[in-house]
């Protein structure tokens, strides 16, 4: 990692095969590699969430068996990573969306940053 490269701040869920595949697991590193060299992403691979937050985003990853979503919002210091995981509908679930909001305004808290 250069060290201009910002780091990854994993509040819940990781990228491991199983349950995803190897190929899914490297297209999620390349993505988030990009992110942390300040690369902005969008469609398809990435797509803002703003009823999430200001700069949350979910990155989209299409796996043989499953579509996986890793929820991320990226910070000026930090690619900071509330979620991952597999998407069975259209939209988000409210559920994880919340569970989301509240993991980020941990980190905020603790971090010192709330706003």
């Amino acid at each position: 990692m250069a060290s201009a490269d910002k780091p990854l701040v994993w509040l819940h869920g990781e990228v491991k095969t199983p349950p995803f595949s190897a190929a899914a697991r490297l297209e999620v590193g390349v993505l988030l590699r990009r992110l942390q060299r300040g690369e902005r992403l969008s469609m398809p691979h990435s797509r803002p969430l703003p009823s999430l937050g200001p700069r949350c985003h979910e990155l989209r990853i299409q796996d043989a068996g499953a579509t996986w979503r890793l929820v991320y919002r990226v910070d000026s210091d930090a690619i900071v990573i509330a979620e991952v995981f597999s998407k069975k509908t259209q939209a988000t679930p409210r559920q994880m969306m919340e569970v989301c909001q509240r993991r980020l305004r941990a980190y905020d808290r603790a971090a010192g940053m709330e706003e």
